[in-house]
């Protein structure tokens, strides 16, 4: 799978972590709704830390269409709650 992280790169994610990367979406879903910050922060850089430690990074100059695109690393909670709802960012 393809995964962008905005402002970052893409990154080749193995299929093995599909399912990781789909739980920590769902929980975060779960946590925007609740308006719980820590929560958050915590979900979405665990999230960031999978895609960048399980993933490869494609090259710059590789353009290639992305299966997800997650957020960047600093955005608000606020922000967040337009794109982690229903079934959040990574389909199922």
């Amino acid at each position: 799978m393809i995964v962008r992280i905005l402002t970052e790169n893409q990154y080749n994610l193995p299929g093995i972590h599909v399912d990781d990367l789909n739980k920590i979406d769902n929980k975060l879903v779960e946590v925007v709704e609740q308006g719980d910050q820590d929560g958050f922060e915590r979900l979405l850089k665990s999230m960031l830390d999978l895609v960048r430690e399980k993933g490869s990074p494609l090259p710059v100059d590789e353009l290639v269409e992305s299966d997800v695109v997650l957020p960047e690393p600093d955005i608000s909670l606020e922000e967040a709650s337009r794109l982690f709802t229903g079934e959040g960012l990574v389909p199922d």
